[in-house]
């Protein structure tokens, strides 16, 4: 029966490790918790795209890696370039911006 009991303390804990670190991230993967950060601070960004009077948030991709923000599209002023990307730093967990927008 002991030996029953060490064979299953033994799986038990192999799959507690393989679940810890399937749900890790890598430098090119996210981990789980990253991907729901990562996802809301895109949602904000985008929100906040949309409730500024002077971007056309249709028009400005945005995605999020591990905090870093990339703008991608088009805006209609060049001014506008910076101002997006300065209301991107403004969310909180944004660690960065990567702004390739482009003027129309």
């Amino acid at each position: 029966m002991e030996s029953v009991n060490r064979v299953f303390q033994i799986l038990f804990s192999a799959v507690l490790l393989s679940i810890a670190l399937g749900c890790a991230g890598t430098t090119h993967k996210e981990s789980t918790g990253e991907y729901v950060d990562d996802s809301w601070i895109t949602s904000k960004v985008k929100a906040a795209f949309v409730n500024d009077k002077t971007l056309s948030a249709s028009e400005i991709n945005v995605k999020t890696f591990k905090g870093t923000v990339q703008l991608s599209g088009f805006v209609k002023d060049p001014g506008d370039v910076s101002h997006a990307a300065h209301v991107a730093r403004d969310i909180k967990g944004v660690t960065s911006v990567r702004n390739d927008l482009q003027v129309k």
